[in-house]
């Protein structure tokens, strides 16, 4: 069932995710919201590898019984983009974002779906990563990890590493797949943090298969 997550103090909306009876009674147990994640099918404690963890202060359930709502004592920040909620892009006629901009942002995405069919994926997304950190756009995960720089970028690098390594020895293998894309997104972000590009590491493999 969903699980709204809101801060004790501010009363404000941190984030929604998932909770099934298993991940409910982890929560309980550990005193931390603990969620279920659909896409992956699998428990995630919150902030157990970032560090965010969220404190759990109160828990209530809707007139209905199908929703949850935590009240926590944020450790950090609840959003994977830095931000302290997921709720930070308003929807209104004073909102940054104009129609125009909505719409590039759709056709961005249809082209994005586009190349990723007729290009090398690698190369694709080396290039956007590249066109994020000249442009710096807003609300972009890329652009968070180069503001904070390379010792973020380094951190994260080492945290996907580690749940490669996890996922290896659990079934089943979408786990792996999925953990193996994070890590070499963030290592092309590391690339290109660095100023190397693809075809060099493409070289030095050449040169050792001779």
């Amino acid at each position: 069932m969903p699980a709204v997550v809101q801060d004790y103090q501010t009363k404000e909306v941190l984030m929604v995710a998932y909770v099934n009876k298993e991940s409910l009674n982890l929560s309980l147990e550990k005193g931390e919201t603990v969620f279920y994640s659909r896409s992956r099918q699998e428990l995630w404690h919150k902030g157990e590898t970032s560090g965010n963890t969220q404190e759990i202060k109160e828990i209530y359930y809707d007139c209905d019984q199908d929703t949850i709502l935590f009240l926590v004592e944020p450790a950090g920040p609840a959003c994977h983009t830095g931000k302290t909620s997921c709720f930070y892009r308003k929807i209104a006629e004073e909102t940054e974002i104009k129609a125009e901009e909505m719409m590039k942002m759709q056709q961005e995405a249809q082209n994005i779906e586009t190349d990723f069919e007729t290009k090398n994926v690698v190369d694709f997304l080396y290039d956007l990563i590249l066109r994020r950190r000249e442009e710096m756009p807003e609300d972009s995960y890329t652009t968070y990890l180069f503001e904070e720089g390379i010792d973020k970028i380094l951190k994260k690098v080492g945290e996907e590493s580690a749940e490669v390594i996890i996922a290896s020895k659990n079934d089943p293998d979408q786990e792996l797949v999925y953990e193996t894309a994070d890590l070499v997104y963030h290592m092309l972000v590391l690339l290109a943090a660095r100023g190397i590009e693809p075809d060099q590491i493409r070289e030095e493999l050449k040169k050792r298969h001779k």
